[in-house]
């Protein structure tokens, strides 16, 4: 574990040199990996650990998603089972299935947790809020986390590009006193770039926070607001979402992922350096008050029973998917549909 300087504040990381795959794969090379649920970060987290030589299975349920599983190389019997065979056969089960389907399948799986194994996840939220879910681990068993900061598609991506998409990592509890070495060897086992240490809750409320701020919910509020003042000033569907999305996420965010928003202050016209300087204050002392309300609801589990009351109601899925319809045809995002045709790499 190596001690990293961010931004003046020093914290644990763990890197691909001092924690090399030869020895993940010699800590996990008596154990069985059973990858609970194939949906999102299921493929990216199994196909990875398969192809970096561990012994991996999956348990899924039937359906489209078990015949993705198939496709993907899983075979049913040998490597491919439901949900509770896998966590039967599997010495250490890595929870992926959504938060809901982690509270619906938990007295199923629970059973099977027996002395000895390891319980994973990659998100905090069904242990953090156990009060609420309904979740709480038998107390002779590991329970770890690895967190990928993206999708599982990108983790896979990513991994085929011989990159890595860094992680976090969280121990809840260790009764074998091997509890460290398991977590970060799954960790490079995943394709982790480096791994950052962190607790169960930071990671949920983090999580949590991020999703509904700036990875999703704040930044599709600024798009729209911003896209609805200039149609309402005159400006066409075309120029709007150039102006608000296209020039952002095609030009601008890949420079600043790259060398960072100090950097393209630095490197704009003189007239956006000043504008941009400007008014930068008064959007975040407009935002500001919003994400501390949103960070004090997802804290006290406000966000959580939300999520868990909307995800229990039977026409949930019904309602779900009228509201991202009508967010998939709004002018914004149908113009987003014309204008990715028309980029040169599509033409």
């Amino acid at each position: 574990m190596a001690k990293m300087n961010f931004g003046g504040v020093i914290e644990n990381v763990v890197t691909r040199e001092e924690f090399p795959l030869e020895k993940a794969r010699e800590i996990l090379k008596n154990e069985t990996i059973a990858v609970l649920g194939y949906g999102v970060q299921g493929p990216g987290q199994s196909q990875n650990l398969r192809d970096n030589g561990f012994n991996v299975i999956v348990g899924q349920r039937p359906g489209k998603t078990y015949d993705k599983a198939i496709a993907d190389g899983w075979v049913p019997g040998e490597t491919l089972f439901g949900v509770e065979e896998a966590a039967k056969r599997g010495s250490i089960i890595m929870c992926l299935l959504s938060d809901a389907a982690v509270m619906a399948v938990w007295p199923t799986i629970k059973p099977y947790l027996t002395t000895g194994k390891t319980l994973y996840f990659s998100h905090g939220f069904a242990i953090t809020w156990n009060d609420r879910t309904g979740c709480v681990p038998p107390t002779d068993i590991d329970v770890i986390m690895v967190a990928p900061k993206g999708s599982g598609t990108s983790l896979r991506t990513m991994f085929l590009e011989g990159r890595g998409l860094n992680s976090s990592y969280a121990i809840y509890q260790d009764t074998s006193g091997k509890a460290y070495d398991k977590t970060i060897a799954l960790g490079i086992g995943i394709g982790s770039g480096y791994l950052f240490e962190t607790t169960f809750q930071r990671e949920a409320t983090s999580d949590l926070t991020g999703e509904r701020g700036s990875l999703m919910g704040a930044i599709q509020g600024l798009l729209l607001a911003q896209y609805e003042v200039l149609r309402e000033n005159g400006h066409t569907p075309s120029e709007a979402f150039n102006e608000t999305v296209e020039e952002l996420t095609q030009s601008l965010m890949p420079l600043f992922a790259a060398k960072g928003m100090d950097w393209m202050y630095a490197n704009c016209s003189t007239t956006a350096q000043r504008g941009a300087l400007d008014w930068m204050g008064p959007f975040h002392d407009a935002i500001k008050p919003v994400m501390q309300k949103l960070y004090a609801s997802v804290k006290c589990g406000h966000e959580a029973q939300i999520s868990i009351d909307s995800n229990s109601k039977p026409d949930y899925r019904e309602k779900l998917e009228e509201e991202l319809r009508q967010l998939r045809e709004s002018e914004m995002w149908q113009t987003a549909v014309t204008v990715r045709k028309l980029r040169p790499e599509n033409n």
